[in-house]
């Protein structure tokens, strides 16, 4: 008799369909999910064989339906959420485009040429004030100049840049800074 433990393990899971689908459902807590690996299991009786007769059918099958459901939730816990694949795509790439890069560095060669065509004493002012960070007072002690020319020579040096790179110079408003 070919196929006899197909033939009887496909006859038995019809029989009691209803009784292990309420077991695994309580061992499964999904009852969609404990039909779902019924149905596969139905499926997977067509792979047994009569090379070796199956003892227990009912053990067998509801052991069958545990391995699968137990590897569907393996596969699922692998699978990314469609919550997981938008936070991924909504990365910032902080890095400048290449666009960004060359127009950077045109304009750092362009504030080049502005300095280059600043007397030296405006030019030794704002890189001494805007870069070294010291003060007018330090700048006029050392150069030998009043604060006022050390002021005036700022002033004379970052408006020349501004109008050479095309920005905008926004004035203090208030005054003079006081004077520590």
């Amino acid at each position: 008799m070919a196929d006899s433990n197909r033939i009887r393990l496909r006859g038995q899971l019809v029989e009691n369909y209803d009784g292990l689908i309420r077991k695994l459902t309580r061992r499964l807590g999904s009852s969609d999910f404990a039909h779902d690996a019924l149905h596969e299991t139905f499926l997977r009786l067509d792979r047994v064989t009569d090379a070796v007769t199956v003892r227990s059918p009912t053990d067998y099958k509801f052991r069958t339906a545990i391995n699968i459901a137990k590897d569907r939730q393996k596969a699922q816990n692998y699978r990314v959420s469609s919550s997981e694949i938008d936070a991924l795509l909504d990365v910032c790439d902080d890095d400048p485009d290449p666009a960004r890069i060359v127009e950077a560095r045109s304009e750092i060669e362009a504030f080049k040429r502005a300095l280059a065509e600043l007397p030296p004493r405006p030019r030794e002012v704002l890189r001494s004030i805007s870069i070294e960070g010291q003060s007018a007072h330090e700048v006029a002690a050392r150069l030998q100049v009043s604060i006022r020319t050390v002021e005036s020579d700022l002033k004379l040096a970052l408006g020349h840049c501004a109008d050479s790179l095309d920005h905008t110079l926004h004035r203090r408003l208030g005054g003079p800074r006081p004077r520590l």
